[in-house]
Formats: structure tokens, C-alpha cells, sequence
């Protein structure tokens, strides 16, 4: 079982942020964040998808079991949302292209 109010610390300390930094960024209140560390309880899954936002990583990553989290850089996001919208086999093509280079 992931630790999840461990993760969250772990993440924020990444950052640098206070509880009240990594708030703002996430669009969540402190007071929110604070319950969940002082009642033990887990935030909801909104919740974690924007303090994932925050962190720059997926809910996925964020629930990963080792510690190599994959963070895109703006380019390689838009590369891959680019990528999504061709058919199968220009995304093949694609990767022969780049194999190519």
C-alpha cells in the first residue's frame, strides 16, 4: 500500500513548499491539506489530481512503485499530444523517423 500523506510530504519537500505554498499552487485550501495530516485521513482523488498538477507528475507516477518518476519537459508533452492524434500507423512511421535522426 502507497503511503499517500508520505508521498504528498516527499513531493513538496521536492519542492521546497510549505503546506501553505504547495495550497496555493494546487488550488486547494490549507485548511483541507492540514485535516488530512491531523485527522490521518486520505484526500480524494480530485484532490490528488491537483496536487499531481502541482508536482508536475501523473496520479499514476504519483502511486508508482519506484522512485523514477518520469516528469516532461513542455516540448516532449506537446511532441506526445501531437503524436496522440495520428493513426497507428503514422505513429510508427513517426518513430522510425526519430530513430532516423
Amino acid at each position: 500500500m502507497v503511503p499517500v500523506l508520505e508521498r504528498i510530504t516527499y513531493y513538496r519537500l521536492q519542492k521546497g513548499w510549505t503546506e501553505y505554498q504547495m495550497a496555493e499552487v494546487s488550488g486547494l485550501t490549507q485548511s483541507t491539506i492540514s485535516s488530512w495530516y491531523r485527522k490521518n485521513i486520505l484526500p480524494t482523488i480530485p484532490s490528488l489530481e491537483k496536487l499531481c498538477t502541482a508536482f508536475g507528475i501523473t496520479l499514476s507516477q504519483f502511486f508508482a512503485f519506484d522512485e523514477k518518476t518520469v516528469t516532461l519537459t513542455p516540448v516532449q508533452k506537446s511532441l506526445l499530444d501531437e503524436a496522440s492524434r495520428l493513426t497507428e500507423t503514422q505513429q510508427l512511421a513517426l518513430v522510425e523517423f526519430f530513430k532516423t535522426l
